[in-house]
């Protein structure tokens, strides 16, 4: 039952991020409701307490990069929900497919722009100037060459992968 709750909820913030760029609360916050009550009418309040866990592991894995800009909150609720209904373990191997999937995402999406050559030119301008300054200037301009593709894919497809290597 759990395992088809998260599943049907990934599909449909899966579209909804392909389609409108938005995860909306409508869908994630009743699976967020039923994560916790699963966990604790199953387990006590041991669930609960993994749950909640699940939940600030998730939250606390891309909270840093929505500080800065990188995605938006959506992506950061919805795999918080993912860690309320599935727990702690299963984030961490959801967090290390979807940083997987998104570094191939990212990648490709260079290549299809054919703009692979200039960052390589860029990142070794970068790493010059880091060793050049002995690691005491970092000077980028972030905003200049950024790449946004809706981040619920590479989401979706961590907790795919997390799905298939737990089992």
């Amino acid at each position: 039952m759990q395992d088809i709750v998260l599943a049907l909820m990934l599909l449909f913030c899966l579209l909804t991020d392909l389609r409108e760029r938005k995860i909306y609360n409508v869908i994630i916050l009743p699976v967020l409701f039923f994560g916790l009550a699963f966990n604790f009418f199953t387990d006590g309040w041991l669930g609960l307490i993994q749950s909640l866990a699940g939940f600030l592991a998730g939250l606390s894995i891309l909270i840093i990069p929505f500080a800065f800009g990188g995605m938006g909150a959506g992506d950061v609720k919805l795999l918080a929900v993912i860690g309320a209904v599935k727990g702690p373990v299963f984030i961490l191997y959801s967090a290390l497919g979807m940083a997987i999937a998104g570094g191939i995402i990212a990648l490709a999406i260079i290549i299809y722009q054919r703009r692979l050559i200039s960052l390589g030119g860029s990142i070794l301008s970068g790493l010059n100037l880091l060793i050049g300054t002995r690691f005491n200037v970092v000077a980028f301009d972030l905003n200049r060459e950024k790449i946004m593709f809706p981040y619920g894919l590479a989401i979706v497809a961590g907790a795919a992968s997390a799905f298939w290597w737990m089992g």
